[in-house]
Formats: C-alpha cells, structure tokens, sequence
C-alpha cells in the first residue's frame, strides 16, 4: 500500500482524480484549503483523508508529509487567469513559494514521483497547434507566470536532485464538480446563465477558439504519464486535440438547455490577447498512450446534468 498525496484534491480534476486513485489499496491524503475548491467534491472511503490547509505552510507539509508520502499529484493552484490579475501577490505565493515547498518536502522525504498540473496558459498566442517542443512563451498573466515559474522548479529538481518528475499542462478542461462563479471556467459559467434563462455573455467575437477536454480525459492522461517510466523529466500536454469556436460552445449550451435568450458580446479583457488555443497531443499518444475519448457534445450533456444538482447558492461570483 502506498500513501498519496493530491493537492488541490477537492477541485474539479483533483477530486476526479482522487475518486479514481481511491478504487486502489492505496492511502489518498488530500490536501485543500478550500478556497476555490468543495470539500463535498473529495470521495468519501475509508481510504482517503482530507485535510484542509495551505500548501506554503510548513506545519500543513510536516504534518502530511509525516504520513510517509510516496507519489505527489500536485494540481493545487491560485486559479486561475483573472484571479492572478487580481491578487498577484496571492499568486506568485501559492503557486510559486507554494510549488517549491512541495518539491523541498518531497526531495526530503524520497518520494517516488511528483507529476505537477501546469497550463496551456503558458504557451501564449500562437495560430498552430501547440507543441511542447514550443520555448517562446508569451505570458501575459500572473498566473501564466507562475505556472511556468512552477515547471522550471519542478525541472530543476528533477535535474539536481534526481527527483521523478512529470509536468503535464492541461488544456481546458471540463466536467462535473467544475462549479460556476467569479474566477470560474467558461463553460460552468455559460451553464449557470443558460440554465437561468439569461444571455450568454461572451467577451469577443465568439470566433476565439480553445481546446475543451472532458475532466475524465485529463484525468486518465495524468494517470497514465504518472504510470510511465517514458513519462519522467518530460512535458505532456493534456488536451482534446481538437479546436472549438467559443460561439459554437454557447450555442451548444443553449440548445442543451433550451435557453431561448440572446447571446451577448462584451469587449475582451486586457490581457486576453488568446485568439486560438489547440494542443498537439501526439507526443502523449505515442509516449504514454494517451487519447482524448469523450466527445464536446456528450462532455457538455454529462455537465449539464451534473450541474442540475448543483445549489447555485454556493457559487462565488
């Protein structure tokens, strides 16, 4: 039996992930301060802990660390593009200081393996599909900032001291436990109006594309690159492979919903210069044997019932 440790663990994919890891022998120790994401979300078994704290705080990692941690999943983060806008300090502190406690610990502690979620984020604006090959990175965010800061963290220690690392940067993913509000995803957000029979409210043209990936797809591909000796001291990107209008998006959710208002365009945000985001998956696919399965379409229909039973109450916006 082997003690895991899933930052972020109560998040959209880190409680996904978690509900997948906990079908093992292993012991899940969740770590989660809980302001972004729900501690309804983490799995309830006999095998998984949850513990509610910060990840730069070295009390929380003596504590979960005393635990014997073998594998790390780190997916906790200051989320996301806005957010790090607006509360820069925040950012570089979670998701820089943060990220490097965790390796620190994890160097200490000898652990196995340590697969850290970055972002698409990084890449940029560039009109081709994305290739982790790609080195000029535009960042126009904090949090681009700091999720790159993270990988080259992440490498250093896989290159000095010989930590087992994985970088996988994933694309924009989707799915049920995603809740809607302020600093929330596009989708869960487009759900939330449709579902109140509002407009759809799109900053842009509509014909800005992004690369959605169903949560179960992100989570099989940090499974199978954290199962993978090919995947060690390498990048991954975890996405669908495929490009989808944001307008398109809208009017899928407005057809599953049977939202009859209006769509809306608002101008775009300062630093949302993002006009076309795919990523190229085929290093995945021939490495660690990863493929997107689940279609936009039966994503969104799968989101949308999940979001049925969701008490907008709680949604922070």
């Amino acid at each position: 039996m082997k003690n895991i440790l899933v930052t972020g663990g109560a998040g959209a994919i880190g409680s996904r992930l978690v509900e997948k890891l906990s079908q093992s022998e292993n012991r899940i120790i969740v770590l989660d301060n809980l302001s972004s994401g729900f501690v309804e979300n983490v799995t309830k078994s006999d095998n998984v802990q949850f513990v509610q704290g910060d990840i730069e705080s070295e009390d929380v990692l003596k504590t979960v660390f005393f635990n014997k941690i073998d594998t790390v999943f780190h997916l906790a983060a200051n989320f996301a593009n806005q957010n790090s806008v607006d509360f820069p300090e925040k950012d570089l502190m979670v998701n820089g200081l943060g990220t490097l406690k965790l390796l620190e610990y994890s160097v200490e502690n000898k652990i196995s393996k340590f697969v850290y979620s970055s972002s698409s984020c990084v890449y940029g604006q560039k009109n081709e599909p994305l290739s982790e090959e790609m080195t000029d990175y535009s960042l126009d965010t904090p949090y681009a900032i700091t999720k790159l800061l993270g990988e080259r963290y992440v490498t250093y220690f896989n290159d000095h001291y010989g930590l087992s690392t994985v970088i996988l940067r994933y694309f924009n993913s989707y799915g049920p436990a995603e809740y809607p509000g302020k600093y929330r995803n596009v989708i869960p957000n487009f759900f939330y109006k449709a579902m109140r029979g509002e407009a759809l409210v799109i900053t842009g043209t509509g014909q800005e594309t992004r690369d959605f990936n169903y949560i179960d797809d992100t989570v099989s591909g940090t499974l199978a690159a954290s199962g993978s000796q090919k995947a060690v001291g390498k990048i991954f990107n975890i996405g669908s492979g495929r490009e989808t209008k944001i307008i398109d998006i809208a009017n899928i959710v407005n057809r599953i919903t049977k939202n009859k208002s209006e769509i809306k365009f608002v101008e775009k945000r300062k630093w949302d210069n993002i006009t076309s985001r795919v990523a190229s998956i085929e290093k995945a696919q021939k490495l660690i044997d990863y493929s997107a399965q689940v279609k936009l379409e039966e994503g969104l229909k799968k989101t949308y019932e999940w979001l049925r039973q969701v008490d907008f109450n709680k949604c922070a916006f």
